[in-house]
């Protein structure tokens, strides 16, 4: 039985809000910090400064220069979904502007993130949705029917992202964490955030940052160790 052009899912249940609120103060550089599983590539930015957004994964995957399936996804987008978008290795055609914009907000997501380029960037940055891609082009997807899909798992920025996936990104860079792992790094980040805001505080007091961090003493040791071989 062959499986068609296009090949669309259920959509993912929204997130509970009490994950919401705990990743809400969640940097995606804290994450980074250690093992940068989930972390895209950093070639995927924000359109504009200052962007950052929350949200419920809804992937969709597309080809080349077609965006029939993406203008009818927008369509089922609802409040608190993000558009994740893998563009099958395309780097050519743009398949979001100021309308795709203007239709994603409407529906209330609140941002995408493409593996590709946008077009529209004044308009785009205008609007303020929140836009991760890879820069941008003047050549555009049309409505070529070529098929795609919706709500499967899909790969964007090198990492694989499925739908109901928790998608984090700020002015650093884009986060996707499965929701069974995403309060644990919530804890962990606020931590390390807290932690680094006690050093900050000691910097700016005048103490040495390799003395608080514990840099110094690390180096010290090991010219210890070389003095004494």
């Amino acid at each position: 039985m062959p499986l068609g052009r296009y090949r669309i899912a259920p959509h993912p249940d929204p997130l509970p809000a009490a994950l919401l609120a705990s990743m809400a103060r969640v940097e995606t550089s804290t994450v980074g910090h250690g093992v940068p599983w989930g972390l895209m590539s950093r070639g995927i930015r924000p359109v504009a400064p200052g962007l950052r957004m929350l949200g419920n994964a809804v992937t969709l995957s597309i080809p080349g220069a077609d965006s029939t399936l993406l203008h009818h996804a927008l369509s089922l987008l609802r409040p608190g979904d993000v558009l994740v978008i893998d563009r099958l290795g395309d780097d050519r055609h743009a398949c979001w502007g100021g309308i795709v914009t203007a239709a994603a907000q409407r529906a209330g997501a609140v941002g995408a993130i493409i593996d590709g380029p946008c077009t529209d960037l004044a308009e785009i940055r205008a609007s303020g949705f929140p836009l991760w891609c890879r820069g941008t082009s003047p050549v555009t997807t049309r409505l070529l029917d070529w098929g795609g899909r919706l709500n499967h798992p899909i790969s964007c920025g090198g990492v694989v992202v499925s739908p109901g996936d928790v998608v984090l990104a700020d002015e650093d860079g884009v986060l996707v964490l499965a929701r069974q792992e995403a309060e644990a790094v919530s804890r962990h980040a606020l931590e390390v955030q807290d932690i680094a805001a006690s050093l900050l505080e000691e910097v700016h007091a005048g103490n040495f940052l390799g003395e608080r961090s514990g840099a110094s003493l690390l180096v010290q040791s090991a010219l210890a160790a070389d003095r004494s071989s």
